[in-house]
Formats: C-alpha cells, sequence, structure tokens
C-alpha cells in the first residue's frame, strides 16, 4: 500500500507540482524551493524550472508588498505608527537612509533573509521608482533562490546517500540484536 501511494503521490508530483509551485512560492518561497529542489535532486523536478519558478513567485511576492506598502503604507504609519515606536524623527531617518541607498538596501534584504516583507513595504510607502525596486529585488533574488535551490539540491543528494548507509546500520543493529 505504501509504495502504491508514494508512486500515486509522484504521479500527481509530476503532472501538477510545477503549477502548484509557483502559487506556493509567492506565498513561502524559501520552504517549498528547499522542498522542490530536494525533490529535483531525485529526479522529480528540473532544477532549473525550480529556481525559475523560485525567482519569479519570490518577486511576485515582493511586488505585492510594495504595491500594498504604496497604497496603505501612509495610513498604516499614521494609525498603528506611534504604537510601534514610529516618531516622525524615525520616519525621517528612513525617508533619508532609503533616498541614500534604497538599492543597496533591497539587495542585501531580498539577498538574506529578514526584514523582507517590512523592507519591501516601506520601498513602496516611501515611493522608491518601481523598476528600480523590481531591478534590485531580481539580482538579490538570483542570490536567494540560487541559493535556495542549490542547498535544498545538495541536501537532496545527501538524503539519498546517507539513507544507503542507514538501512546497512539498521541490519547490522537488527542482526546483533538477534546474535545476543
Amino acid at each position: 500500500f505504501r509504495y502504491m501511494l508514494e508512486q500515486e503521490i509522484l504521479i500527481f508530483l509530476k503532472q501538477y507540482g510545477y503549477w502548484l509551485m509557483l502559487p506556493l512560492m509567492v506565498v513561502e518561497g524559501p520552504v517549498v524551493t528547499m522542498a522542490a529542489a530536494m525533490l529535483a535532486s531525485f529526479g522529480v523536478f528540473n532544477p532549473w524550472i525550480v529556481f525559475t519558478l523560485s525567482l519569479l513567485g519570490d518577486l511576485l511576492g515582493d511586488v505585492i508588498l510594495y504595491f500594498t506598502g504604496s497604497c496603505f503604507g501612509g495610513w498604516i504609519t499614521r494609525r498603528w505608527g506611534k504604537w510601534i515606536g514610529m516618531t516622525d524623527e524615525w520616519i525621517d531617518k528612513i525617508k533619508k537612509k532609503f533616498a541614500q541607498s534604497s538599492g543597496k538596501i533591497i539587495f542585501t534584504v531580498k539577498s538574506t533573509t529578514g526584514l523582507c516583507a517590512i523592507t519591501f513595504l516601506a520601498a513602496g510607502w516611501l515611493r522608491m521608482p518601481f523598476f528600480s525596486f523590481l531591478w534590485y529585488t531580481f539580482l538579490g533574488g538570483l542570490v536567494w533562490s540560487g541559493f535556495l535551490t542549490f542547498t535544498g539540491y545538495f541536501y537532496g543528494y545527501l538524503w539519498r546517500e546517507i539513507s544507503q548507509y542507514i538501512s546497512w546500520i539498521g541490519w547490522v543493529v537488527g542482526i546483533l540484536a538477534i546474535i545476543t
């Protein structure tokens, strides 16, 4: 039964996996990218397609955050900013920092993990030029999606290698348990 279920899941993933991957990557890109890249190392997906979909899904999510910040950032700041310590001085400081080096900020935040959502909302709220935002997000996304795809693929490869040894260790332990 287990073998049949595994086969059905693989058939489903091969037929619909790419179609499901993109919307899932918009919502939770890193986890889905790592899982898909691991499956790519098992031959279920093509790693280059996983990388491309990861990049596109991340960009779509980032654009949604940018436009959300563009439409609602000022309202949210005026309404809720005081409750989280957003003083006028702090807001002016953020505006100056973005005016000086918005590209560096977007690239750095995008190519690492951490403050992406709040930074992209701020980029929209502070009216960073959209195509500049998109360019730096794309460049950072190349780094981030590439890292996630490579790491997931590598861990999938390691899983295949280690699982061989784990099964042998299981046999050895079983035989030793029977002997003793």
